[in-house]
C-alpha cells in the first residue's frame, strides 16, 4: 500500500471574500501567500494550506497557462469544522487575542488525553477549533 504523508490542503468556501481575508488575517494572523478574486491561500503551518474559494467560483474546470493541466471543479455548501493546532502553551493567548477581536468562544474541551480545544466561528459559520496537544492518539 502507498502511503499518505499528511494532509495538504484543506478548503472552505465563502461568501464575501474580503471579509474572510480580515479575519483570517486580522484574528488568525495568517499570510496569504496566493490569491486572487476568487480564492486565498494560506500557510497554515506544518506544512498545510488552507484555502479560501469564493462560493460559486469553482463549479467550473480551471484551465491553467501553459500546457500546466487542468483543476477539475469543486464546490462546497454549509457550516463545515476545521481545527488548527496550537502549542498548549499559547491557549490563554489565542483566548485573549479572540475575546479582543469580538470572536465568541461557542465551546471549550477538555480531553482525556490532557488536550484542550477552544471552539469559535467565522464570519461564513464554520465551526473553527484551536486544539492544544493531548486531541487525538497521534496529536
Amino acid at each position: 500500500m502507498p502511503s499518505l504523508d499528511g494532509v495538504l490542503e484543506t478548503a472552505l468556501y465563502v461568501d464575501d471574500m474580503d471579509r474572510a481575508r480580515v479575519f483570517f488575517e486580522g484574528v488568525m494572523g495568517l499570510e496569504p501567500f496566493n490569491a486572487d478574486h476568487r480564492f486565498t491561500a494560506y500557510d497554515a503551518g506544518a506544512n498545510t494550506v488552507l484555502l479560501l474559494f469564493l462560493q460559486g467560483e469553482t463549479l467550473e474546470t480551471v484551465v491553467l497557462p501553459k500546457e500546466m493541466g487542468t483543476i477539475p471543479p469543486h464546490n462546497g455548501r454549509g457550516r463545515v469544522h476545521l481545527a488548527f493546532a496550537i502549542a498548549a502553551d499559547e491557549l490563554a493567548t489565542w483566548e485573549r487575542q479572540l475575546d479582543d477581536h469580538g470572536v465568541a468562544i461557542e465551546g471549550r474541551t477538555h480531553w482525556p488525553r490532557g488536550g484542550k480545544s477552544l471552539y469559535f466561528r467565522d464570519p461564513d459559520g464554520h465551526l473553527i477549533e484551536l486544539a492544544t496537544p493531548g486531541v487525538w492518539p497521534n496529536y
